[in-house]
């Protein structure tokens, strides 16, 4: 078991950064919210990788998800 109070802070953000994609795929696929929702938080990150991080994840929750 991993204890997550260990990692750096670049590695929790990027565990957030992970569940913040999966939660707004999840979203999109129950009609919670619109596709405009992916571009909100992704232009809401500074820096630039994490944004691809992000924007990598979100394509990986899309394939995993089914959603277009």
């Amino acid at each position: 078991m991993h204890n997550l109070t260990l990692l750096s802070q670049a590695e929790k953000n990027r565990i957030e950064l992970d569940k913040q994609a999966a939660y707004v795929v999840w979203q999109i696929k129950n009609a919670k919210r619109g596709y405009e929702a992916i571009a909100e938080i992704s232009n809401n990150i500074e820096d630039d990788d994490e944004r691809e991080f992000f924007d990598n994840a979100v394509t990986k929750y899309k394939t995993k998800m089914g959603v277009a």
